[in-house]
């Protein structure tokens, strides 16, 4: 049962009403925590809500307690000396030799019992005590605000203030009165409620300039020994319960213990990359290429990281896309830890309630770990930055593909208070962005590795592969909408402003770059070539062929929906292979969901039904098809972050898999042949594009098994395109 189903009044007077009874025992029964700031406090008010109390310690609860020292005017004098010699312990002394003073003995067998309660939610950590005073330039004041704050599993406050103090006295014998606010019911209540949290964090955390804020773990020691009749831990629920939010009844989750799987065995790579990571006090770059195991890298970085902090640890996870989150969750699970799973489509359903929680009982003392896997997009989103936000201590972030959080509008979601840090990518350079890039390396910290393509095909960790390009020229129509927008985009570029040297494009010049990479990812020559090129295939499987006309980073992109040119392309491919070559083919799309996907790779694994898969944006969206041998890239990418995360995907390793072979069509403008009959200005409009395509040639083959047999087409290229710089990526590229 929530807050939201208990009958909760707007005040409560103590002689006309049994408070205890209406109000503190129901709405402690089913609360999770309970601040309380009071002037005074007695352990015989244990006796009066021992019932709602019990509760609450039972379901993992916590409560905060913070109440002013009875000082006699010798102590006041003492304190205020203390002060003014800027004496922190002798001020600490009298504080705790006037609590000393009050720990009498029981009165009575009542009386004991309510003390033995008392210690023992101390020594189970679910009560902490401490004491605040009042200071100022002339003299020492009592702390008598008294307010308090409770919340429930699901998030609902109540907080509520007046004349009561933390007494049996005032509950039973005085004539007291408070005010009730339920944040839930309005947006005065929800303000009040709010304001009344915010202000008991303040003083709990020592952040108010006038009061003095002060825990004695002696004192509680002391009071631990001297009451305790039982050992009997309030936290041990009588019951069976469940962990599963939303129940009437729940338990404190349980703690989940990070722990490499006897199965894994780390390389002495990976090995090498935490012990730099740990050099560098656990802030870094993992810079792996893909299929090299960095996720499991991170994995046993985490585990390494939780021992040797003594099993105090929060790991917040962040990665693109909803899909790998749900990749990362299954890895987490092996890996001993029981993950939130934070985004808008996720299963758990309460997410935000499950990720408050944990914040808060880690806050509290309450558990000294969790996990949470989530999106940059839910990352960045205002209510998980502020929950994140408010943790202290031991905290972690882990960023896969975290060259994403490099952009102008996620580099805000890095928080500073991660004491932590861990970014992974194969490419963590930005391409075209070098202060997002410096923006990284400013917050993780320096590379502890940095594993290439080529170190991994060296070690046997991916696939060798066969590079073939094939040159594909724009038809008359496409070289005119080549020509006019490459010409458009000359104006913006010579017209944008400029900022540490780098043309800072407009959000235009930007969407006119996106339309002509578009027009070269969907040249229609491709499809003519692709027949020719797959033709000696008809017979075999494990064949992919990557479309798509999009980039994940376009303006428009939107996960699990392909766009129309991508559609177009795709469904060409579809009827050219199915139809007409007849292959068996499937489509595999961000449309399908996980279960749909499983289903497709293990056909496709099988090679029977399926001999091809033809795909959008999948070896960008970390799918993995190690099955395939025989890639068709039409889609080809100028931006070597996405070149290099595909090339990637196709040499994970496979039974039976002894090599690779990537067919890359390459776009040209004008037909080789053709070059010379056309003028020097249009030549120089299409040369821009040529470098960009012979740049990702160059990067193919030098690491390929066959590098000659392309050298010869490369040096054609240029020669005929009159290239000659060494340097042949084109900063302007989108």
């Amino acid at each position: 049962m929530s807050f939201a189903e208990l009958q909760i009044e707007p005040e409560y007077r103590s002689l006309t009403t049994d408070v205890a009874k209406n109000f503190y025992i129901p709405v402690l029964k089913e609360a999770i925590l309970y601040q309380r700031a009071v002037g005074f406090f007695a352990s015989s008010v244990l006796a009066q809500i021992s019932e709602g109390v019990e509760c609450l310690a039972e379901h993992g609860g916590k409560i905060q307690l913070i109440a002013s020292p009875h000082l006699q005017e010798q102590d006041v004098e003492a304190i205020e000396k203390g002060y003014q010699k800027r004496d922190k312990e002798a001020v600490q002394k009298v504080v705790r030799d006037a609590l000393f003073r009050e720990l009498n003995a029981p009165a009575n067998d009542t009386e004991a019992r309510h003390l033995d309660l008392l210690v023992n939610l101390i020594a189970y950590g679910c009560l902490d005590i401490k004491i605040a005073m009042v200071k100022s330039k002339s003299a020492m004041g009592m702390y008598h605000e008294k307010m308090g704050i409770m919340e429930d599993i699901e998030g609902n406050q109540i907080a509520f203030s007046g004349s009561m103090n933390e007494s049996g006295n005032s509950l039973v014998n005085n004539y007291e009165a408070i005010d009730v606010f339920c944040g839930w019911k309005n947006d005065f209540d929800r303000k009040r409620a709010s304001a009344k949290s915010d202000a008991f964090r303040r003083i709990w955390n020592n952040e108010e300039q006038q009061m003095e804020v002060l825990s004695f773990p002696d004192i509680k020691e002391e009071m631990i020994q001297k009451y305790r009749l039982t050992k009997r831990n309030p936290r041990k629920p009588k019951k069976v319960v469940t962990e599963d939010i939303g129940v009437t009844q729940f338990v404190s989750p349980p703690t989940p213990e990070p722990k490499i799987p006897e199965t894994v065995h780390m390389r002495d790579y990976q090995n090498r990359a935490y012990e730099n990571w740990a050099n560098q006090n656990y802030c870094g770059i993992f810079d792996m290429a893909t299929g090299t195991g960095k996720t499991y890298t991170a994995l046993a970085a985490i585990c390494k990281l939780y021992e040797k902090l003594g099993k105090d640890l929060v790991v917040i996870i962040v990665c693109p896309y909803q899909h790998l989150v749900e990749q990362w969750k299954t890895d987490i699970e092996a890996f001993g830890m029981k993950p939130i799973v934070c985004y808008s489509a996720s299963e758990q359903k309460d997410w935000k309630k499950r990720l408050k929680h944990r914040v808060n009982w880690y806050q509290f003392g309450s558990t000294h770990h969790f996990c949470m896997v989530t999106t940059n997009a839910t990352f960045s989103t205002e209510y998980v930055q502020d929950l994140l936000k408010r943790l202290k201590g031991n905290t972690l972030l882990v960023v896969d593909e975290a060259h994403n959080l490099g952009s102008e509008n996620l580099q805000c979601a890095l928080l500073p208070n991660m004491k932590y840090r861990l970014a992974l990518s194969a490419t963590i350079e930005r391409h075209g962005d070098e202060e997002g890039t410096q923006a990284l390396f400013a917050y993780f910290g320096e590379k502890c590795i940095e594993y290439t393509l080529e170190d991994a095909i060296r070690n046997e960790m991916l696939t060798p592969y066969y590079y073939y390009p094939i040159v594909v020229t724009l038809n008359e129509d496409e070289l005119a909408v080549y020509t006019e927008l490459t010409r458009k985009i000359g104006q913006m570029i010579a017209a944008s402003p400029k900022k540490h040297g780098k043309v800072k494009l407009s959000e235009a010049a930007k969407s006119i770059l996106i339309k002509r990479a578009r027009l070269v990812a969907a040249a229609s020559g491709k499809i003519e070539a692709l027949r020719e090129a797959i033709e000696d295939y008809r017979d075999k499987n494990h064949m992919l062929v990557y479309c798509g006309s999009a980039s994940m980073k376009d303006n428009d992109y939107v996960e699990g929906k392909p766009s129309a040119d991508e559609m177009r392309q795709i469904d060409v491919v579809t009827n050219l292979l199915g139809n007409q070559m007849g292959i068996n083919v499937a489509q595999f799309t961000s449309r399908e969901n996980a279960q749909k996907r499983k289903q497709l790779i293990s056909s496709f694994d099988e090679g029977v039904s399926i001999q091809a898969l033809i795909a959008i944006r999948c070896l960008d969206e970390g799918v993995n098809i190690p099955s395939v041998d025989k890639a068709f890239i039409l889609a080809s990418s100028t931006n070597p972050k996405e070149y290099v995360q595909r090339r990637g995907r196709v040499l994970r390793l496979y039974k039976g898999k002894q090599f690779a072979k990537i067919y890359d069509f390459i776009t040209i403008p004008i037909a080789l042949d053709d070059v010379s009959s056309y003028a020097e200005e249009d030549i120089a409009t299409a040369r821009s594009l040529v470098k960009r395509e012979l740049a990702r040639m160059i990067d193919f083959a030098k690491i390929a098994e066959n590098p000659f047999e392309v050298d010869s087409l490369i040096y054609e290229i240029k020669n005929v395109y009159n290239i000659k710089e060494e340097n042949l990526e084109d900063e302007w590229d989108e």
